[in-house]
């Protein structure tokens, strides 16, 4: 239909242009997630289980955008990907995308950047506590009926008065030096692009020396992208300046710390332990031997998977796909390429 203005313009009449986007969902995410999709008339959405590189380049040329867990999307799979505009990720880190690739096609790069700090922070003083307490070798002297008799042998530590240092202060940052001031904990901050002004605000003194910081602190958590820098940034010859006491945290991901190394640095005593949530490759190998030294507690990649966390990023996963088509996303949300 076409409605004659006065003016003998011809405008056409009629309903409104609905544009349906094909949305990808890489693993699957929290129904809380699903739900704005499923609520949203101009989205049809897939959900993609089997991530093997074959079935990927067969099932995402139709898409307009996917989310991503830590399945990898390589420049074989993405040049098979004409239609897509945007990869949300479910998470932060993005070593399993070919940034290179996306950049040269004009393919966005978003992130939750919001959602998963406080799940973070907690698992990292999970894991400090752990080690420091000594849980799981009480645990088993008790089951194995040594109710004390063997109390005496087991070294445990507080957390009062101890110096830890933060090596990046983003969001997850932010929420962990709190929990660490609850602790009366001593806290350090590395990161050069965030100012001593900021740090001080948290309550944290801000060090310009990583080599210097190691060498005092009791414990480090590391919330550092992976990075050519970042490769294999805790070594031996690192692990060697570290207290016996010290304690690493890595929650961020597999690769920063050189996993063979810590496994002969733990065993020579030169720090006293470990707590990893993130491996240089994921699945953990059965070979690491990582895996038979019992001064590192281990975790699969589960520091967000929380019922709160989860649900968390689901939403904010689909949230950032819904804004970025309307055109009202945070920048926040989006990796500069």
């Amino acid at each position: 239909m076409v409605f004659n203005h006065p003016i003998g313009v011809r405008i056409p009449v009629g309903p409104p242009i609905i544009i349906m986007y094909k949305i990808a969902i890489i693993e699957g995410i929290h129904q809380d997630g699903i739900k704005l999709l499923k609520n949203n008339s101009n989205y049809k959405y897939e959900i993609i289980e089997d991530t093997s590189e074959k079935n990927l380049i067969n099932k995402l040329p139709d898409f307009d955008a996917c989310t991503l867990k830590i399945s990898k999307l390589s420049s074989k799979v993405l040049t098979h990907c004409k239609k897509l505009k945007a990869i949300s990720r479910h998470g932060v880190g993005y070593d399993n995308v070919d940034l290179k690739y996306l950049k040269e096609n004009n393919i966005s790069l978003l992130i939750t950047a919001t959602a998963n700090a406080v799940s973070v922070a907690e698992h990292v003083l999970a894991m400090i506590l752990s080690i420091t307490k000594s849980v799981n070798k009480y645990d088993n002297e008790v089951r194995l009926g040594n109710f004390k008799s063997n109390s005496d042998q087991i070294i445990t530590c507080e957390l009062y008065n101890k110096e830890i240092m933060i090596a990046g202060f983003g969001r997850i940052g932010k929420a962990l030096i709190k929990r660490c001031k609850s602790f009366e904990m001593k806290v350090n901050i590395y990161d050069p692009y965030v100012d001593e002004k900021t740090i001080k605000s948290f309550g944290g003194n801000k060090i310009n020396s990583f080599e210097e910081g190691l060498k005092t602190s009791d414990f480090l958590s590391l919330h550092i992208p992976l990075t050519t820098e970042t490769k294999n940034l805790i070594n031996y010859s690192r692990l060697k300046i570290m207290k016996k006491n010290a304690v690493i945290i890595n929650t961020a991901r597999g690769g920063i710390i050189n996993e063979v190394e810590l496994d002969k640095a733990l065993n020579e005593g030169l720090i006293f332990g470990a707590g990893l949530d993130v491996f240089e490759k994921e699945p953990i190998e059965k070979t690491n031997p990582l895996l038979k030294n019992t001064r590192v507690i281990l975790s699969p990649h589960s520091a967000t998977f929380t019922n709160e966390c989860t649900s968390r990023m689901g939403i904010e996963t689909i949230k950032n796909i819904i804004d970025f088509f309307d055109k009202k996303i945070d920048k926040s949300m989006i990796i500069k390429l």
